[in-house]
C-alpha cells in the first residue's frame, strides 16, 4: 500500500500503475470534507515521490463517485473573512494542481455520480472514462455559490466557454451518452467494464501511444477565443442567463463573468480569480439562504427516513374523488410505480380523473421524459370504479372529496367499512381538523392527513398531519407512500389549516388590509413579485380559487379568531358573492383568457374594480415597504406561533413547508430565516411599529424574549439584510 487513509487508499495495480481511490470510511458517498482534502494532499505528495509510479488511475469504493463538498462543513467556512476564504480556496485549489501537474498520465474512472467537486476532481486527471449509468455535472449555483475548485477554469478549457457556461449556469446533472458529445469525457463503457477500461487508457498513454502532456495543455493555459469570440460568448450569455435567473440569484451571472476574467489568463492565475468570486459569492444573503434550504431539506430527508422502520409498504393504493385532484394523485402514485384505484360517484368525475392523469401522462412523453409504452403502463395502473369492490385489498385510502367535513366523515365512514382493518385513510383535507374527521371513524388510530398541493404533479410538498388518536403506524406509512409518490413530506401536528394554510391566511389578511385601505391589488402583486414570490397574492388568490379562499378564510377565523377574524366584508367577500372564483370560472381579480398553448393568461378587468369599491374603506398612502411589511410579518409571526405551538418540530421543517407547499422565495430562505435575517429584535421593533393594524402583527412573549436573549432560528443571525430593496 502506498498510503492508507480513512477516506483516500493508493494502491499498486500493475506494471507501475497505481489506483487512487475514494471511499470515506463510515459514509454510504463519498464527499469532499476537511479529512478528504487532507489525506489527497498526502496521497498526492505520496505518488510524487514514488518514482516506480507509471500512471495513476482514480476510483471509487462507493456506488457514487464524489457528490461534491460536505457542505455542513464548508458552510463554517463561509463565515471567515472574504481574505482567509481566498486563501482556503486557493490552498485546495493547490492539491487539485499538483495531482494534475503529476508526471504520469492519470484517469478518472467515473462510476456514478460525480458532482461538484467530485467532477472537478475528474477534470484535474488528463482523461476521464464514465460509465454509462453516471451522471456528472456542477450544481453549485442552485446553492447560490459557482464551482470552487477549478470548475470554471478547466471545464471551459476542455468543452469550450459555450458548453461550459450551460453546464455552470444550469447546474444540471448531465447524462453519459452528453457528456462524451461534449468531450467532458473521454469515453463511456458499461459499468462492469469501467476498470478495465481506465486501465487500458492509461496503460496505452504510459505506452507512448496517447500524449497526455498534450491533453493536459490547454487546462493550463489561456482560453483560446480572441477577443470577438469572447466578447460573443461572454456577453450573450450574460444577458440571456441574467434573464433566466432574475435579479434575486447572482450565481449564474457571475460565474460566466468570472470565465471571462479568467480567459486571457494561464491556469493559476485563473485560479485566482475564480477563488476571489467564489469569496464573494459566498458572502451574499442569496448563498446564505439556499445553503441553509439544502442543509434543511437535508434534515426533512432525515426525519422522513426515520419513519422507514414502522412504515408498512403501500403496493394497492386508492383514491376516493376523481376530478382534477383525484386525477393528479392518481397520476403520481401511478408513474412513480404503484397501482391506484379511483373511485366516483358518477361516470363523469371519473372520465376528468382519468382525463387529468392522461394529459400529465402525454405531456411527459411529450417532453421525452417517458416512452409511450411506460405511459401505458402507468394509465394501466389507475383502474377507474363506481364501486368498492376491490378496496379489501388497498393499503392505503387517500380521500379527496369536496372540502365539507360533514361530507368528508360521511365519505371516511363508509370507506373504512369497505377496507382490510389494518388499511390507512388519510384525508386530502386543506383546512378541516383531522380530530375533528376522526370521529366518525372506529378505526382512528388509522387516520391521518394527507395534504397535497394543487397542481399535485408539480408542487413538491404532502403535509401529513398526525391527528390526537392517529398511530405511529399510520402516520410512518403514510411519509413512506409520499416519499414513493416523489414528494416531500413534511409531519404536522393538527390544527386549523394545518402548516402551510395556517400560514398563509394571515399573509391574505395583510392583503385584504391592504385592499380596504386603498392599495391597488395590481400594484400590490407587482411588489410582492419583485420580493421574489413567484405570484403576487391577487393572482395566487385567483389561481387557488376565490370560493376555496373564501372558505379557508372562515375556516381560519373560527379557528382563531383573536387575529383572523375581521367583521368587515373584504374583497374576498366582494369577488366571492359577485361569482368571480377566479381562473375557475375566468374572472376573478384579474380575468382569463386563453393563450396559443390553451393555459389560462390574466388581463386587466375594469369590472373587478367596481365590485371591490364597497369594500375600500379608506385611502391610504402606503409606501411599497409598506406592502411587504403588511403582508410579511403576519406571515412570519404566525409561522413562529406554528413552531412555538408545536404544530411543526422544528425551524427548518416550518420553512421547508413554505418553499416547498407555497412558493416562499428560496432565495430568503423561509420566514425564520428571513426573520434571522432581518435580527429577531430588529424584526420584534418592525412589527411593533405595525402594531395598530391588529393581532396578526404582534409579536409572541417568546418571540420578544428571543430578541432581548439575542437568539435565532438557526444558531447564527445572517449578517447581510435581506429585505425587499
Amino acid at each position: 500500500m502506498i498510503y492508507e487513509g480513512k477516506a483516500i487508499t493508493v494502491k499498486a495495480l500493475e506494471s507501475g500503475i497505481v489506483e487512487l481511490r475514494f471511499d470515506l470510511k463510515g459514509e454510504s458517498v463519498n464527499k469532499f470534507n476537511r479529512l478528504t482534502l487532507n489525506e489527497l494532499r498526502q496521497a498526492v505528495d505520496a505518488i510524487k515521490a514514488d518514482a516506480s509510479i507509471k500512471g495513476v488511475i482514480v476510483s471509487s469504493g462507493k456506488d457514487v463517485f464524489i457528490v461534491g463538498a460536505d457542505i455542513t462543513e464548508f458552510v463554517e467556512n463561509f463565515k471567515l473573512p472574504e481574505a482567509e476564504l481566498v486563501a482556503g480556496n486557493l490552498e485546495a485549489n493547490r492539491i487539485f494542481s499538483d495531482f494534475e501537474d503529476l508526471g504520469v498520465p492519470t484517469v478518472a474512472a467515473i462510476n456514478g455520480i460525480a458532482l461538484g467537486g467530485g467532477l472537478e476532481m475528474c477534470l484535474a486527471a488528463d482523461y476521464r472514462v464514465m460509465s454509462s449509468a453516471a451522471k456528472i455535472g456542477l450544481p453549485e449555483v442552485k446553492l447560490g455559490i459557482y464551482p470552487g475548485f477549478g470548475g470554471t477554469v478547466r471545464l471551459p478549457r476542455i468543452i469550450g466557454a459555450d458548453n461550459a457556461i450551460e453546464w455552470i449556469a444550469s447546474g444540471k446533472e448531465n447524462a453519459a451518452d452528453d457528456a462524451l458529445k461534449v468531450g467532458a469525457v473521454d469515453a463511456v463503457v458499461a459499468p462492469e467494464k469501467l476498470l478495465d477500461a481506465a486501465l487500458d487508457l492509461v496503460k496505452r498513454a504510459v505506452a507512448g501511444e496517447f500524449d497526455h502532456v498534450a491533453k493536459r495543455q490547454p487546462k493550463l493555459e489561456k482560453l483560446k477565443l480572441n477577443a470577438i469570440e469572447q466578447m460573443m460568448a461572454f456577453e450573450t450569455a450574460k444577458g440571456f442567463v441574467a434573464g433566466q435567473a432574475g435579479p434575486n440569484y447572482p450565481a449564474p451571472v457571475e460565474a460566466i463573468k468570472t470565465i471571462q476574467k479568467a480567459a486571457n489568463f494561464g491556469r493559476d492565475k485563473a485560479l485566482e480569480v475564480e477563488a476571489a468570486g467564489f469569496a464573494k459569492m459566498a458572502k451574499t444573503s442569496a448563498a446564505q439562504s439556499l445553503i441553509g434550504l439544502f442543509l434543511n431539506d437535508q434534515e426533512l430527508k432525515r426525519k422522513a427516513k426515520a419513519y422507514d422502520e414502522v412504515a408498512r409498504d403501500v403496493s394497492q393504493a386508492a383514491v376516493l374523488g376523481a376530478g382534477i385532484m383525484g386525477g393528479g394523485i392518481a397520476y403520481q402514485s401511478a408513474v412513480k410505480g404503484t397501482p391506484i384505484l379511483m373511485k366516483d360517484i358518477n361516470e363523469k368525475g371519473i372520465e376528468q380523473g382519468l382525463a387529468e392523469a392522461s394529459k400529465l401522462l402525454g405531456n411527459r412523453v411529450e417532453k421525452g421524459r417517458l416512452t409511450p409504452a411506460k405511459m401505458a403502463e402507468a394509465l394501466n395502473a389507475i383502474r377507474p370504479t363506481l364501486s368498492y369492490g376491490d378496496f379489501g385489498h388497498v393499503d392505503i385510502v387517500v380521500e379527496a372529496v369536496v372540502e365539507n367535513p360533514k361530507v368528508k366523515q360521511a365519505v371516511l365512514a363508509e370507506v373504512e367499512s369497505q377496507v382490510k382493518d389494518d388499511a390507512i385513510l388519510a384525508s386530502n383535507t386543506s383546512t378541516i381538523s383531522i380530530s375533528l374527521l376522526a370521529k366518525a371513524l372506529k378505526r382512528p388510530e388509522n387516520f391521518v392527513g394527507m395534504h397535497f398541493f394543487n397542481p399535485v404533479h408539480m408542487m413538491p410538498l404532502v403535509e401529513v398531519i398526525r391527528g390526537e388518536k392517529s398511530s405511529e403506524v399510520a402516520v410512518a406509512t403514510t411519509v413512506a407512500y409520499a416519499k414513493k409518490m416523489g414528494k416531500n413530506p413534511i409531519v404536522v401536528n393538527d390544527c386549523p389549516g394545518f402548516l402551510v394554510n395556517r400560514v398563509l391566511f394571515p399573509y391574505f389578511g395583510g392583503f385584504a388590509r391592504l385592499v380596504s385601505a386603498g392599495v391597488d391589488f395590481v400594484r400590490i402583486d407587482k411588489v410582492m413579485e419583485k420580493f421574489g414570490w413567484p405570484m403576487g397574492p391577487a393572482y395566487l388568490m385567483d389561481v387557488v380559487g376565490i370560493d376555496t379562499g373564501h372558505h379557508g378564510r372562515d375556516v381560519m377565523a373560527e379557528g382563531f379568531p383573536d387575529r383572523m377574524k375581521d367583521d368587515r366584508r373584504s374583497a374576498i367577500d366582494a369577488l366571492y358573492d359577485a361569482n368571480r372564483l377566479g381562473q375557475k370560472n375566468g374572472k376573478g381579480f384579474y380575468a382569463y383568457e386563453m393563450d396559443k398553448r390553451g393555459k389560462p393568461k390574466k388581463v386587466a378587468d375594469p369590472a373587478a374594480l367596481d365590485v371591490l369599491k364597497p369594500v375600500i374603506y379608506e385611502q391610504r398612502e402606503v409606501s411599497d415597504e409598506d406592502i411587504i411589511n403588511w403582508m410579511m410579518i403576519p406571515l412570519c409571526l404566525e409561522t413562529v406561533r406554528c413552531l412555538e405551538d408545536g404544530i411543526v418540530e422544528t425551524p427548518a421543517e416550518a420553512d421547508m413547508g413554505l418553499v416547498y407547499g407555497i412558493g416562499f422565495p428560496p432565495f430568503r430562505g423561509g420566514a425564520l430565516r428571513y426573520i434571522d435575517s432581518i435580527g429577531v429584535a430588529e424584526f420584534v421593533a418592525l412589527a411593533d411599529r405595525y402594531a395598530e393594524l391588529g393581532a396578526l402583527y404582534h409579536p409572541t412573549d417568546k418571540l420578544r424574549e428571543m430578541a432581548s436573549k439575542g437568539q435565532t432560528f438557526f444558531g447564527q443571525a445572517a449578517n447581510v439584510q435581506n429585505k425587499g430593496e
